[in-house]
């Protein structure tokens, strides 16, 4: 695995936990849904006009339908996931949406890919052991068989974003990313308008909502370079770990408390890292 696609792997998780940080800190003062949407609507105007000022090559109707594909994918497991952090348990909701969602690729991974090598493989259980840690904290309770399956519907999103955004990304970078927040917006449009749901955010939010989007679309960009660079499972894995972007973000900013669990957690995902790098 090249040293480039490994560091690009963690910019996404950095920049996607960063987004998540600033999501919640919005979602605070305006919908998680409206959060998402109007971040989405940003990123897509500002990386449209991106892909023109570069002119770069518009990609083939295959690459834009199954970037479409994939953020409709992304909108509807943030959907999900937002409705399962509500419903149920925050604890189990995060953590295992991240763990289907970086199994999914994995899979596919091996199918395509063969399986990679043993040290590469015990970096993965380590990474989604570090996922589950980072996600769950401390928290304690019975967990119910409903409680498990918005997030696991999330993470079954999560992870086919992953697979097909891969698959749109043989000849382009930007253009996917216009592509998908189509797909994203459009899918979040819809269900909005069906709903009757009010989602326009507050004017003094935009411009944070305008950071998130285009934080978060920088976590893409970085995927999937990391993942046309080298391996879709590693990629994938590697911005699975974006719990720990947040966590550490709370913790300087927020003052809040790292667990135990989670201060393994951050072990564990160095200690993934570099078997990955081996």
């Amino acid at each position: 695995m090249p040293t480039t696609a490994i560091l690009l792997g963690l910019l996404s998780a950095l920049t996607w936990g960063a987004a998540d940080f600033g999501g919640g800190l919005a979602s605070k003062r305006a919908s998680s849904f409206g959060v998402v949407l109007a971040s989405h609507l940003i990123s897509l105007a500002a990386y449209l006009l991106l892909a023109l000022l570069l002119h770069e090559a518009v990609p083939p109707l295959r690459s834009w339908l199954f970037a479409a594909a994939a953020g409709l994918a992304g909108g509807v497991g943030l959907m999900l996931l937002y409705r399962a952090l509500a419903d149920g348990k925050m604890s189990i909701a995060a953590p295992l949406s991240a763990l289907v969602a970086a199994a999914i690729p994995v899979l596919v991974a091996a199918l395509n890919q063969g399986l990679p090598k043993a040290l590469t493989l015990l970096g993965f259980v380590l990474a989604l052991s570090a996922v589950w840690l980072l996600s769950s904290g401390e928290a304690t309770g019975s967990t119910r068989l409903k409680d498990l399956g918005l997030p696991l519907y999330a993470g079954v999103a999560f992870g086919l974003f992953f697979v097909l955004l891969h698959q749109a990304s043989d000849t382009a970078t930007l253009w996917p990313i216009v592509a998908a927040r189509i797909g994203s917006v459009s899918g979040l449009l819809a269900y909005a308008r069906l709903r009757r749901q009010s989602w326009l955010p507050p004017r003094a939010l935009w411009a944070w909502l305008a950071l998130i989007g285009l934080v978060d679309s920088a976590g893409t960009v970085s995927y999937l370079v990391s993942a046309r660079l080298g391996r879709l499972d590693v990629a994938a894995v590697l911005g699975s770990l974006y719990p720990g972007a947040t966590v550490l973000l709370a913790w300087v900013f927020l003052k809040e408390h790292i667990t135990r669990l989670q201060a393994v957690g951050i072990l564990l995902a160095l200690a993934a890292i570099a078997l990955l790098t081996h």
